[in-house]
């Protein structure tokens, strides 16, 4: 980093925490305090008014900002998590050009934007970016959700799982307390205590309808943080599939979210997989047709044969 770059980005570090030392921004920008010394003279000889006290630290004078640019709560919320979003999905030098920009940007805005915008993102979360797009009502479903999570008003809709529960019912109603939104292989999933089932539940966007936000309010769990949040490892099952070479290429860009590795076997590669369920894997496994071939758990294989004897008798 040349001086002009420094200098620029110590003026937003004091912007961004207000007080900091010599041997602070020396470590931050991997100089000597010497130099920081130097930045600081001419800093303040350019007319940028720096105080500086000792034992405290350097700070600026209350009601400077650099540059003059004034950004709405949504537009930084946009700019920020596009960084997010930059940083995940590009190589590691635009991940710390997103994150530099991230500083740049949260430096400049007034306090109570900077803080407004904060709480707006800590219920907003990326994991990863899919290749999918959030569209239709699904976007009517996120939109309704965050305004939920942020004036923390219980919900209540139909939900339709993957999986009929035992008594072969898909479709049941809930009401939750949103928590946050995730974003994670290429889907929306809502993050909330469930009070059918008196736990935090994961609701995928795509499959909620229905939403109403209800009067009740309610309250977080003050030890819950989504940022930190790992719900618990329930996937129990492994599952073992043989794959045809031909195309081995195709399953391992198929990202499968339950995979667990992927080797070469006997004539073909081996696929390892934990699931929570069977049925989790019996459609994605019955698309392949024969060019797979499940070896372990029996039962999955006695599933797959019950299908396409089901498939072979509508034909």
């Amino acid at each position: 980093m040349n001086k002009t770059d420094r200098m620029l980005a110590i003026v937003i570090e004091l912007q961004r925490k207000g007080v900091l030392r010599a041997e602070d921004l020396a470590a931050k920008f991997e100089t000597s305090i010497r130099t920081i010394y130097r930045d600081m003279q001419a800093l303040s000889e350019a007319g940028v008014p720096i105080a500086g006290a000792p034992g405290t630290g350097y700070s600026l004078m209350e009601g400077y900002f650099l540059p003059p640019v004034s950004f709405t709560v949504e537009e930084a919320v946009a700019l920020l998590i596009g960084a997010d979003f930059v940083g995940m999905k590009l190589d590691a030098e635009y991940g710390a050009k997103a994150r530099s920009s991230q500083e740049k940007i949260e430096a400049i805005l007034p306090e109570k934007v900077r803080e407004e915008a904060e709480r707006i993102r800590s219920v907003i979360r990326l994991l990863d970016v899919g290749e999918s797009g959030t569209r239709g009502r699904e976007k009517e479903t996120f939109e309704q959700l965050r305004q939920a999570i942020l004036r923390k008003r219980k919900v209540r809709f139909r939900y339709a799982k993957n999986v009929p529960d035992q008594d072969e019912s898909r479709h049941s109603e809930r009401t939750a307390d949103p928590y946050g939104l995730v974003h994670t292989h290429g889907v929306w999933m809502l993050v909330a205590f469930c009070w059918l089932r008196q736990d935090i539940r994961h609701f995928r966007l795509s499959r909620i309808s229905g939403l109403v936000i209800l009067d009740e309010s309610f309250n977080i769990d003050p030890g819950f943080r989504l940022t930190t949040y790992r719900p618990a490892d329930d996937r129990n099952v492994t599952v073992r599939i043989w794959v045809d070479p031909a195309i081995a290429d195709r399953v391992l860009e198929s990202d499968n979210f339950y995979m667990e590795s992927f080797e070469p076997g006997d004539q073909g590669w081996l696929a390892t997989f934990r699931v929570r369920r069977m049925e989790d894997l019996l459609q994605w496994t019955l698309g392949w047709g024969a060019a797979v071939r499940v070896l372990e758990p029996e039962a999955l294989r006695e599933r797959v044969r019950e299908e396409i004897g089901k498939m072979f008798e509508r034909c």
